[in-house]
């Protein structure tokens, strides 16, 4: 089995460092033009099936990826794969965290969550599960899962040498993937944030800085 985790592309919340959590912001136009680049790179690779975040950013994604990939496959929705909900802060610029929302970067898995909202741990929890689920189909397939930043972190963290190395130094770049493979039902990660257009268009938006 072979699962190519997604982060979305851009959007203009993510452009403005706004916490975007549960807010169902759709692609800008950088956003789009990124899908678009990942997709038409992607030729070549066969998904057999599709599941994405329900938030607009993480579907309208998938679709571009899907379609310029040349892989028709029906999506698949599923709740796990939300982002972090960010609680009184959705919405919220990155520099309003203070000093202990800043511990959702610099140690997340020891932050106690969000006002109103979620820990990450919260979040390793359900994206694990969803993960874990497919697994144990071992079907053999390929599958394009479609997701978040936070959400993409929380869901392999596990299979970590060091889980507490938490966010690789900085949140995925827009349109990234992580790709994890499974081997007599083991998984392994064999890439991380890679990325399927010209590294110059990287913007690293949220780099952790101890």
């Amino acid at each position: 089995m072979k699962f190519y985790i997604l982060r979305h592309g851009e959007t203009a919340l993510n452009s403005g460092g706004v916490l975007q959590g549960w807010l169902d912001e759709p692609l800008n136009e950088n956003g789009r033009r990124l899908a678009v680049l990942s997709g038409q790179a992607m030729k070549g690779i066969h998904f057999d099936a599709c599941i994405s975040s329900p938030f607009i950013r993480a579907k309208e994604t998938a679709e571009i990826i899907l379609r310029e990939s040349g892989n028709a496959v029906q999506m698949q929705f599923d709740d796990r794969i939300r982002e972090i909900h960010f609680g009184d802060l959705e919405g919220k610029p990155l520099l309003e965290l203070g000093k202990a929302g800043m511990l959702f970067y610099l140690d997340p898995l020891h932050f106690a969550g969000f006002p109103n909202g979620e820990s990450v741990r919260d979040v390793c929890a359900r994206t694990q599960a969803f993960l874990q689920e497919l697994i144990a189909r071992d079907d053999g397939k390929t599958y394009l899962i479609s997701t978040h930043g936070c959400a993409m972190r929380a869901m392999v963290n596990n299979l970590k040498d060091d889980p507490a190395d938490y966010w690789f130094g900085h949140a995925p770049y827009n349109c990234s993937v992580t790709i994890v493979e499974t081997e007599g039902g083991t998984p392994r990660i064999t890439a991380v944030d890679k990325v399927y257009y010209d590294r110059d268009l990287i913007v690293d938006h949220f780099k952790v800085q101890p």
